[in-house]
């Protein structure tokens, strides 16, 4: 299995300092206003989130393969929340919202598939809260004559 690594600098107090984050050779610059309220940049919240959408998006995939069947298409997004506990500032959730075009599965299967895969990606069994989702299949219907 291979490592990963992110840099992460920052300059300057919490409230007027800023920082920037480098994975990938890509820099996302991040700063209290960003993180705490609603300013421009990245945060750690976001991060974790991009990291449990892709995860889950490509355990679902595999999964769905390994039960037989084709995937078109997964769509995923991650919400992580970010509350005060204790005075500190805390994430407590993730909830993901999961769309999937899967021509010959039906809901049904697709929902239990779904629902097994949430604990079982690696970000998933890494975050230490609550994971909630929800998870609906997509499939175009199919076009009939004029």
């Amino acid at each position: 299995m291979a490592d990963r690594t992110a840099t992460a600098i920052w300059q300057g107090n919490l409230k007027e300092g800023k920082g920037k984050v480098e994975l990938a050779g890509t820099q996302l610059p991040y700063s209290f206003s960003s993180r705490f309220e609603e300013g421009q940049g990245s945060n750690p919240e976001e991060l974790i989130a991009a990291a449990h959408a892709g995860c889950y998006a490509m355990a679902l995939s595999n999964e769905i393969a390994n039960q037989g069947y084709t995937v078109e298409k997964v769509e995923v997004s991650a919400k992580i929340s970010l509350r005060f506990i204790d005075g500190k500032p805390t994430i407590v959730s993730s909830h993901l919202d999961c769309k999937a075009q899967v021509p010959e599965l039906n809901p049904e299967t697709f929902l239990e598939i779904a629902e097994a895969t949430k604990m079982a990606c690696p970000v998933s069994r890494a975050l230490n809260l609550e994971i909630t989702l929800d998870a609906c299949l997509v499939n175009p219907q199919p076009r009939r004559g004029w």
